[in-house]
């Protein structure tokens, strides 16, 4: 079995030999090269061809959404955004995954830990390599201006939505989110992603979205209307206190290499929704949120999946229909009228 080739380009000496020496470790991974900008990045592209290239955003000579966009016309690889654990390094991410990049990942530090950070790089890095770069690049080229909502919902009552996604989710949930309806059941949602690009992202998604978009803090209350985004780098579990559904933001060990993790919100969903709850799974790499989707179904909530067709990496769906926890699997784009079907 061949080794994923990796390129990292980052300008901090120190960045590229943590991230070369850490994934020195995985058995089916190799770095190939490191670059310090875009210009020595580029000539190593062409000469070493790796599967895969981490990017730092902010470098001398050419920023890394600049050389990004150039690299998704001509030569379209899997790309990992590497940024700093800031909210405009979480807004400069974004900008990058629109512009192609499959995921983001943050450099150790402070709130991640080299040993965090290792283990969750090589798990996108392993995604990445899955990517179908040739579709993806189509469909960046002909991505259509968001649809207006075309939803409707007549009544909410105590009904509640759990979302989980992970590599090319970003795009998976500004799809399904902007279709739902201003009086939407209250949605919670996990997105692998770092501490402050949550932030950014809610931001995003609030801007686009009928229904609010906010990254979640404790105790915020799951209403109608609102989307509570699992904040980076914390677990988020659903609770109830007679009828009132809330949430606790927590901290804890990973869980399927990820915090937050899919798994920790569909098992309280599960918990305290029961038959109120629906369950949804989006593309993403690995097993996160199939079994904490299959007690969902198994407490009354019904659950949905999205398809292979659509998903840019087709792990986290396929491990929840093989464990046999979803009701329906469906398009990316006909996931809010399924969501809708089920309320």
């Amino acid at each position: 079995m061949s080794k994923i080739r990796v390129l990292i380009v980052d300008d901090s000496a120190v960045v590229r030999k943590v991230f070369s020496e850490e994934l020195s470790h995985e058995k089916d991974i190799e770095v190939v090269g490191t670059a310090p900008d875009p210009y020595v990045a580029r000539d190593k592209i062409v000469e070493l061809k790796p599967d895969v290239v981490t990017l730092d955003i902010e470098m001398p000579r050419m920023d890394g959404i600049t050389f990004l966009r150039k690299l998704m016309k001509y030569f379209p690889l899997p790309v990992i955004i590497v940024s700093s654990l800031t909210p405009a390094g979480g807004t400069l991410a974004l900008e990058a995954m629109d512009g192609g990049a499959v995921d983001v990942i943050c450099k150790p530090g402070e709130a991640y830990s080299v040993g965090d950070m290792s283990a969750q790089l090589a798990e996108k890095i392993r995604a990445a390599a899955r990517v179908n770069m040739a579709q993806r690049a189509k469909v960046l080229r002909s991505r259509p201006a968001a649809a207006a909502p075309q939803l409707s919902l007549t009544k909410t009552t105590n009904k509640i939505i759990a979302i989980g996604a992970s590599t090319g989710g970003t795009e998976a949930l500004k799809e399904v989110l902007t279709q739902m309806p201003a009086n939407s059941p209250g949605i919670m949602i996990v997105q692998h992603m770092p501490a402050n690009f949550t932030t950014s992202f809610a931001e995003r998604l609030d801007s686009l979205c009928r229904i609010r978009v906010k990254e979640a803090e404790d105790g915020d209350s799951v209403v109608p209307g609102t989307a509570l985004l699992a904040p980076g780098n914390f677990h988020m579990v659903m609770r109830r206190s007679g009828a009132r559904y809330y949430v606790n933001i927590k901290t804890g060990p990973l869980v399927c290499y990820q915090r937050p993790a899919v798994d920790v919100l569909f098992n309280s969903v599960a918990a305290y929704g029961g038959a109120n709850a629906v369950g949804v799974i989006l593309t993403g790499m690995g097993k996160d949120g199939a079994q904490g989707m299959l007690k969902m179904k198994q407490a009354g909530a019904q659950t949905i999946a999205q398809d292979e067709k659509t998903c840019v990496v087709f792990g986290m769906p396929k491990e929840a229909i093989e464990a046999g926890g979803v009701d329906k699997v469906a398009p990316l784009q006909d996931i809010p009228s399924e969501i809708m079907k089920f309320l």
